[in-house]
């Protein structure tokens, strides 16, 4: 469990929920995704992490086009792009005859950052009727949710926080939160024991897959199952580069591990970021000694792809990631 200081004696500071306190962090007036640095300057995501995540979505947009029948217009939807890092590399990584048919969304509550490309809409809510991909790349990990705690009579109350940290335990989890907490994540009676009601994200991934027409909607994130669920949470915060205390005071990322098994709609599916990789042709091996000696910088550039493939795929880094892939109309593509 993340460090956290028990309320005594603080004056001043009103009492909220971890979700509202989360939301306001983030996402209110002067919230850490408004600055103008963006996320690239606290954490590295996949997508920072080398271009070939970027190409790799590219391919698994090309095989949606196919399974579409090539349309007219194909789109592509980046949830919570950031500074529309992903929704550049996947035009720029496309065949020319597939990049001339997408119609590309950088959805961002952020103002849209100075020299994006003009073929990059950038709106704040994702477009309905979507016909193509829709990839949430990190995104619902940031969908604020509650906390729930066992306090020592083993009964699981909300998290109650203030702007500096400082926590209490609440009411007891009641209603559709206690529902969920029993469907998805069981506490037990012993006190301490710590979970995310992933409840809003459950909602929010459901909302986002109800834009489609038809194609595929896929969310990337930090996820556990009912099998690895943490015992005492995820909730943690980023700044700089560095975890620190989830401190709702804008001033770092707060961010908690998605039950990504709850999320799940019929018929979706979940794997991890190097199987998904894997399916699309992104392979960590080293190039062959013998094109050493025959093209020297060849080699050498595949050999910078191979490492960058190789961060990608990880086991316990950017490999762990999971994947849920949700077809809508069309078979799942995602298959090697």
């Amino acid at each position: 469990m993340t460090a956290v200081t028990r309320a005594e004696g603080h004056q001043g500071q009103q009492w909220h929920g971890w979700r509202a306190a989360v939301r306001e962090a983030l996402y209110g007036p002067g919230g850490f995704y408004r600055r103008a640095e963006g996320p690239a300057g606290h954490f590295r995501t996949s997508v920072h992490a080398s271009p070939l995540f970027a190409r790799a979505v590219a391919g698994l947009l090309c095989r949606v086009d196919e399974a579409l029948g090539r349309p007219a217009t194909l789109d592509f939807v980046d949830m919570a792009a950031g500074r529309g890092e992903l929704a550049g590399g996947v035009l720029a990584a496309l065949p020319a005859d597939v990049a001339a048919r997408t119609r590309a969304y950088a959805v961002e509550i952020a103002e849209r950052p100075e020299g994006l490309d003009h073929r990059i809409e950038w709106p704040a809510e994702p477009p309905q009727g979507v016909t193509g991909l829709l990839f949430a790349n990190e995104w619902l990990d940031n969908v604020p949710v509650e906390v729930a705690e066992v306090d020592a009579a083993g009964v699981a109350r909300l998290v109650l926080v203030r702007e500096d940290g400082t926590e209490r335990l609440g009411e007891p989890v009641d209603g559709a939160q206690k529902r969920w907490l029993e469907r998805w994540w069981p506490l037990s009676g012993e006190a301490g024991l710590r979970a995310e009601i992933g409840l809003p994200r459950d909602e929010a991934w459901a909302s986002a897959v109800a834009t489609l027409d038809r194609g595929l909607a896929v969310a990337v994130d930090y996820a556990h199952t009912a099998d690895t669920r943490p015992p005492f949470g995820t909730l943690t915060g980023f700044r700089e580069g560095r975890e620190t205390a989830p401190v709702p005071d804008g001033s770092c990322d707060i961010t908690a591990h998605v039950a990504l098994d709850a999320c799940a709609l019929p018929g979706g599916r979940l794997l991890p970021q190097r199987e998904a990789l894997h399916a699309l042709g992104l392979s960590g091996a080293r190039p062959p000694l013998t094109l050493a000696s025959t093209d020297p910088a060849a080699y050498v550039r595949a050999l910078a792809r191979a490492g960058e493939a190789a961060e990608l795929t990880a086991a316990g880094g950017l490999g762990d990631f999971g994947w849920l892939v949700q077809p809508v109309g069309i078979p799942d593509v995602l298959t090697a």
